[in-house]
């Protein structure tokens, strides 16, 4: 193993802190220096920091039932109750695997064995964690439906694996995620606060009947179960979540192999199109049955070249531009005729103004005819004797 891990697992710090020690020169293997952070340990080599002769701790893994009012860390700058005041002073170096906050409580794994805390905590690995909650009110369970679809927190998108009730106020919640808090402030998020939070299960390890404080070892059955349970969760957890069987890589060509239906020589030919005969074969238009050498020759701007190419005055608008027309008033800049004078509107009069005739007479108009007069009268109808 790596010797950064090897001082780790020797009980010395985390791996970045064996690193520093590492730099520092402080370690020896047989006897030499060493200060490179990529050195390998055999199990054969003695390895020193300083005049102490180092070895690697068992692995152990024991389950915890912590009380509330302890904090999950192994030293507090505050001088609070950690986990590890309710563990012997003489096992080897341990670490917690997961959380759970200060006035939580139930089930913790703590462990110095690095493979089996990596398959308990990555996300790739969703094993199954299982609480008890006691909320301040009555729960309305069809809200359980917004807990199993997801709520967005600080964190990111927090959801439930399944919800169960137990009672009025009483639920077990099953997460396969690990933020900060998650469960307080889903329920948070809902309008409710939660009173009790319990970690009843992880994985395939229940707490059972543990009393607070207590601890226990695990066995190598167990441990054996937890590893399969990541393992479990992680192959099988696509197939389960999306109802059907994951899609197979794509292979390349030459993995797939080629066959002879891929060749090219069997599809069937078609001539390209300037093979296809003159273009008084193919009809089309009469414009021109001539030979293409006797079209005329055409320049770069795609005009005959005998057609002299003249550009045109452009006005700015686009199109050509014209000259004044004659008779025409020449206009100033706003567009009016120059002897038309321009009133500002705010100084025109207001009002309508005043006829010449005095005063507007309000009599009552005479009434108009329906009828349309006719262009001439009519002819006296004479009738005449018949002959």
């Amino acid at each position: 193993m790596r010797l950064n891990r090897f001082l780790a697992a020797a009980g010395l710090g985390s791996r970045r802190s064996c690193e520093e020690l590492i730099r520092t020169g402080q370690v020896t293997i047989n006897g030499v220096l060493c200060e490179n952070l990529a050195t390998t340990v055999e199990p054969t080599d003695v390895v020193k920091l300083g005049n102490r002769v180092l070895h690697t701790s068992a692995p152990v893994t024991l389950i915890l039932n912590k009380p509330p009012g302890f904090i999950c860390t192994a030293s507090d700058e505050h001088n609070r109750q950690t986990i590890f005041d309710l563990l012997p002073t003489n096992f080897p170096r341990l670490f917690h695997v997961g959380r759970l906050d200060r006035e939580s409580e139930g089930l913790l794994i703590v462990t110095n064995d690095g493979e089996l805390a990596l398959k308990l905590t990555h996300p790739r690995y969703k094993v199954d964690k299982e609480y008890e909650v006691v909320l301040d009110h009555t729960f309305d369970f069809e809200l359980a439906s917004k807990l199993l679809h997801g709520i967005t927190l600080e964190e990111g998108w927090a959801k439930a694996e399944s919800v169960f009730k137990l009672g009025p106020n009483k639920l077990k919640v099953v997460l396969r995620q690990g933020m900060k808090r998650q469960i307080r402030l889903m329920f948070y998020a809902l309008g409710y606060e939660v009173k009790r939070l319990t970690r009843v299960r992880i994985g395939p390890i229940e707490i059972q009947k543990m009393p607070l404080g207590s601890w226990r070892v695990l066995t190598q059955k167990e441990i054996d179960a937890l590893l399969a349970e990541g393992a479990k969760t992680a192959a099988e957890e696509p197939v389960e979540r999306q109802g059907r069987k994951p899609r197979p890589a794509r292979r390349s060509p030459a993995q797939r192999g080629w066959s002879e239906r891929h060749e090219r020589s069997e599809r069937p030919f078609k001539p390209a199109a300037h093979d296809s005969g003159p273009r008084e074969s193919r009809g089309g238009s009469d414009r021109f049955k001539g030979p293409r050498s006797a079209a005329p020759a055409r320049s770069a701007h795609g005009r005959p070249e005998e057609i002299p190419f003249t550009p045109r005055a452009s006005s700015g608008t686009g199109r050509p531009s014209k000259g004044p027309r004659a008779g025409a008033t020449a206009r100033p800049a706003y567009g009016r005729p120059d002897e038309i004078p321009f009133t500002p509107r705010s100084s025109r009069p207001k009002g309508r103004p005043a006829s010449k005739a005095g005063p507007r007479s309000f009599a009552k108009p005479a009434a108009k005819s329906h009828t349309k007069p006719s262009a001439r009268p009519f002819a006296k109808f004479e009738r005449r004797p018949a002959r």
